[in-house]
């Protein structure tokens, strides 16, 4: 058949088939079988095998994150940064005293952060915080890519995530650091509430101005504490965080502030749409003009010294109650975020410093006197109702002496300790050599260097009186008016020098170390001022015990230290307290004081116990003094510039009355004077006593010894008054607490007279613990 045959049978619908054609040779573009040939790069990247990487690709990393969270926990600690905040210190009104810290940080509990100040940054860093899981994956992803990119930081951080990155890590820009910020926030989202979280973000964050958390923040913007924060006012600062240098509207350039008050916008309109603000107040926000800057107040002049007793007094309340050592107290102190309030009153201490200054520094020219370079005068005052320490003079400035005068222990309060000895003899009943009872009347021998005797023997200690001043027969009264040595060494050896310093520790004063041994008659021992206010304070609080105290609180973010109440129980009677408080009247009135305090013409009827206090060679001076509601103590030392060695203070300021000499009776009872008189007013003591110079003894003298000789002065000072003054109103009420009795048996022999005016070492303690006597001006 023709093809043109086949064709037309094909067209007629014919079934003969066409015939086969002949295969041609198999070529590289078209192989056997028919099929043409794949290219490599589709042999390499098939769908399976892409599908396969992918797969494979997420299995590892799926495994890799199980590892990785596995392996990375929560750090058990905070970054170093994150540990360092500022302590905060503040007057008792709650004024700053001072911040102090490498970092201006300090930490507030969410609590005191008002709700809205909360929303604020919620609003402006993470709506979805209070319903997300803690990490925000699309702006991890995105932060990575960058990140890995080079591109630097980026944002979509959730609060947690920048918590984590403040608190456990660092800030930098590594693929390493941002999956360890991943796995440890959905950690901590898991661990921590909502609130916990948000508290650590606001108190971690930077805020500009050196601050870091919020509190310092308020401080540094408005002025005011995190809890007193406005909206308006948390809006900025929760905007600030985006950019902190670049919206601080102080140095903010035009554009900045433009962008700033943009953020702050976008923060309140989130909260209306997060149905945290209502729409109409929010309408009607201004937008709150920070402040200008302000230096952070430092620790020059009073603060440093201030700050460090608060300091120290803290450690020690942390090392009682959580049994740590000095080491790690104070590791949990400096630098941790601190707010701790003081008991000082700002009018008070103003008051205490000006004092110093008219009366004593504003007088020394060390240009002109050498010794005058020398004078370093210590005050601390203490309410003694409440032991709290309402003022304190460290010295002329801290950083320019850093030892703290008002705490320091190496000088001797000398004739200051008499009222101890005193206290001691009535506490504890004591007797006179030949068995009669040490009052206020009791009379003793007061001639200069006389020999103190114990039951006829000799002790070999005779301590001068002030310019080696004889008085003769003389009562405890006017031995104290006049400070005479002779009269309370021997006193000291009729109560027994271990119950004289056993009541020394009862009253306040650390024994530790010292021997109880004539010469501690002299106050031979070392005392701080500090310490003697805490002494004369507890007399003034009727024998309860009063250990001053600078804390009034002391708090963190998480933990709040209780501070103990600085007035205790009763440790001597308040009759042996109200006896030496109404003998110390006398000080004041007819004694070493009178000049300077009872004579001082801006007391207002103010009644005043006190005493003065000179140690050998005019190296120490002092006058601790108490009104009913108010103590304070005042020391000068002589302390030679650069060596510390201790110096007399004799010719400084050119005093010529008394010769050249500064006694407790000049100027640190004129310190007490002005400061004491300006700040307290009109008061009446309330003494259980029948006896002293604010009540007229109502028993004739007794005698512990007949004089041996006729006394070769007469005394200067006056007998106690045949009425008392008016302004020591004997108490209307009679005595709690009954007289002492006399021993029931009498020494075994009489006591024996030794030659006057000569001077010998004790014993004992040679050299007297407390330098050469004979120079006799100890006393005043």
């Amino acid at each position: 058949m023709g093809r043109a045959e086949e064709r037309r049978a094909r067209q007629r619908g014919g079934h003969r088939a066409a015939p086969r054609r002949r295969r041609s040779a198999p070529t590289a573009a078209a192989p056997a079988g028919g099929k043409p040939a794949k290219s490599f790069i589709r042999r390499l990247f098939s769908w399976k095998k892409i599908l396969g990487t992918f797969l494979g690709l997420c299995l590892l990393g799926i495994g890799g994150f199980i590892a990785l969270y596995m392996l990375v926990d929560i750090p058990k600690g905070a970054n170093a940064l994150a540990q360092q905040e500022s302590n905060v210190y503040k007057y008792s009104d709650g004024t700053v005293l001072a911040r102090v810290g490498k970092t201006n940080r300090e930490s507030v509990d969410l609590s005191k952060v008002p709700k809205d100040v909360q929303h604020t940054f919620v609003a402006a860093e993470n709506k979805t915080f209070y319903s997300d899981s803690g990490i925000d994956l699309k702006g991890l992803a995105r932060g990575l890519y960058n990140t890995a990119m080079g591109r630097g930081a980026q944002g979509g951080s959730t609060i947690t995530q920048q918590y984590v990155k403040n608190y456990y890590l660092t800030q930098n820009q590594t693929v390493t650091r941002k999956l360890k910020e991943m796995v440890i926030s959905l950690k901590v989202d898991q661990r921590l509430s909502k609130d916990q979280i948000l508290a650590g973000y606001i108190n971690t964050s930077y805020y500009g101005r050196g601050a870091y958390g919020i509190q310092a923040a308020a401080q540094a913007y408005y002025r005011t504490d995190a809890e007193k924060l406005t909206v308006q006012q948390g809006a900025y600062l929760a905007a600030l965080l985006q950019a902190p240098s670049q919206y601080d509207w102080a140095v903010a350039t035009s554009t900045g502030k433009k962008l700033v008050q943009a953020r702050w916008n976008y923060v309140l309109d989130n909260m209306v749409k997060q149905h945290w603000l209502d729409p109409a107040a929010r309408q009607a926000m201004k937008f709150p003009y920070p402040k200008e800057p302000k230096a952070t107040p430092s620790q020059a002049g009073q603060k440093g010294y201030l700050i460090d007793l608060a300091n120290q007094q803290l450690e020690q309340q942390l090392m009682q109650q959580e049994n740590i050592s000095r080491s790690q107290a104070e590791a949990e102190v400096i630098d941790r975020g601190w707010t701790i309030t003081l008991n000082i009153d700002k009018k008070k201490q103003v008051k205490l410093e000006q004092a110093v200054k008219s009366e004593l520094t504003g007088k020394l020219d060390p240009k002109k006197r050498k010794v005058d370079g020398a004078v370093q005068a210590g005050a601390v005052s203490v309410d003694p109702k409440t032991g709290r320490i309402v003022a304190m003079y460290g010295g002329k400035d801290y950083f320019q002496h850093y030892v703290n005068n008002a705490t320091r222990r190496d000088y001797q309060p000398a004739s200051t300790f008499k009222p101890v000895i005193l206290a001691a003899a009535l506490q504890n009943s004591a007797t006179t050599q030949d068995g009669k009872p040490i009052t206020a009347s009791t009379i003793y021998d007061g001639t200069s260097g006389r020999q103190v005797v114990d039951h006829g023997s000799k002790v070999g200690f005779g301590p001068p009186n002030e310019d080696h001043q004889n008085y003769g027969p003389i009562t405890v009264q006017q031995a104290m008016n006049n400070s005479v040595n002779s009269v309370f060494a021997q006193m000291g050896m009729d109560v027994g020098m271990d119950k004289v310093m056993s009541t020394a520790k009862q009253l306040g004063m650390d024994t530790t170390g010292m021997q109880a041994v004539p010469a501690q008659t002299l106050g031979s021992m070392g005392a701080s001022p500090l310490e003697m206010a805490g002494i004369y304070a507890t007399l003034d609080n009727h024998g309860n015990k009063v250990t001053p105290s600078i804390l009034k609180s002391a708090e963190q973010s998480s933990r709040s230290v209780q501070i103990p109440d600085p007035v205790g129980g009763q440790v001597i009677s308040r009759t042996a307290a109200d006896t030496v408080t109404s003998v110390l009247t006398g000080v004041v009135d007819d004694g070493t004081a009178k000049q300077r305090v009872a004579d001082n013409s801006l007391r207002a009827g103010q009644q005043v116990a006190g005493k003065t206090g000179t140690s050998d060679e005019d190296k120490s001076a002092w006058f601790t003094g108490y009104t009913p509601d108010l103590v304070t103590s005042v020391g000068l030392f002589g302390e030679q510039s650069g060596s510390g060695r201790h110096v007399s203070l004799t010719g400084a300021t050119g005093l010529l009355d008394p010769p050249g000499r500064v006694n407790g009776g000049t100027y640190p009872a004129q310190v007490w004077a002005a400061y004491t008189f300006g700040v307290t007013g009109s008061a009446t003591f309330d003494l259980d006593t029948t006896q002293g110079a604010a009540v007229q003894p109502t028993a004739p003298p007794t005698y512990s010894q007949t004089p041996s000789q006729t006394p070769s002065h007469t005394p200067t000072s006056k007998a106690p008054s045949s009425s008392a003054p008016p302004s020591r109103t004997p108490p209307s009420h009679p005595p709690t607490q009954p007289p002492t009795q006399p021993p029931t048996q009498p020494p075994t022999q009489p006591p024996t007279q030794t030659p006057t005016g000569q001077i010998t070492q004790d014993p004992i303690d040679p050299g007297g613990n407390g330098g050469n006597f004979g120079q006799g001006n100890f006393g005043q």
